[in-house]
């Protein structure tokens, strides 16, 4: 018998409820994303070199957190329904359905949330003066580990599952509407998208080689995970695979990793 099979029905989503107050794990993960790469960052500051504060890292994390969310939902409702955001566009920002029940601000995309964090990135080092490619060395290598987090809650979410599968750790997702076995994709996501690319952008922070080149490297990094995770992850339903049989997410790590390796040859100006 599989003990793994029954694992996502059993998992209650809300870790609180207090009345009709409710606290569920996929909002703490992201707070301990935050929370994370923030203690990587002033361990950074502490322990190697750079020319920032602990306040510094705090100031940029508003204008991070405001970039990510505003990127995240205008990407998901760019890329991934737009059809319907054009028929309902209160729904973009209005967290009740219809009916009047809430639903909250349902939709997120990473891709999205990537170019609302670089954005925002470049206002913040644009506002205090700071070098932004340094700046983005600084960041990028901590950023994956505190990603991995966010694809738990996912997963505590019974949400973003994967294709049916037969293999011995299939799973069976609550929210998935033919009962089947599927891959945890988020799980797959969470070691690999996470910890992997954590590992290796940690492990080569400190290479002189590669100073202004960690967010093309990984954005490289994070597409070509990605684009071998996808084969796994089950295509958004109302989009389905698309040419050549890749899913839009596919598509759109192709094109990260075609920007990241432009950004790789761009000449970059770095203190000394």
């Amino acid at each position: 018998m599989n003990v793994w099979q029954n694992l996502p029905s059993h998992i209650d989503p809300v870790f609180l409820r207090v009345g009709s107050f409710q606290i569920r794990y996929y909002s703490l993960m992201y707070i301990l994303c935050f929370v994370v790469v923030t203690l990587l960052l002033i361990y950074r500051i502490k322990k190697e070199k750079w020319p920032y504060t602990p306040a510094t890292v705090e100031n940029y994390f508003t204008w991070a957190l405001l970039g990510v969310i505003i990127g995240a939902r205008l990407g998901y409702v760019l890329f991934y329904n737009l059809d319907f955001y054009l028929t309902y566009p209160l729904q973009i920002v209005w967290p009740f359905d219809r009916g009047g029940h809430f639903i909250g601000i349902a939709g997120m995309s990473y891709h999205g949330g990537l170019l609302g964090a670089i954005v925002s990135s470049w206002l913040f080092c644009r506002r205090y003066r700071i070098s932004f490619w340094r700046f983005a060395d600084f960041v990028t290598p901590a950023v994956p580990l505190g990603y991995a987090f966010g694809r738990l809650g996912n997963f505590l979410n019974g949400e973003l599952y994967g294709r049916p599968t037969d293999v011995p750790w299939g799973m069976y997702f609550p929210q998935a509407p033919d009962g089947q076995l599927r891959h945890p994709s988020q799980l797959y996501e969470m070691l690999f998208e996470g910890l992997f690319l954590f590992a290796v952008m940690w492990s080569i922070r400190k290479n002189p080689k590669l100073r202004g080149q960690m967010l093309p490297l990984y954005i490289i990094g994070y597409g070509t995970v990605r684009f071998f995770i996808e084969f796994f992850r089950a295509p958004d339903a109302q989009i389905g695979l698309l040419v050549f049989h890749l899913s839009l997410g596919q598509l759109l790590c192709l094109t990260m990793i075609s920007l990241g390796a432009g950004l790789l040859l761009i000449p970059k100006t770095l203190p000394r």
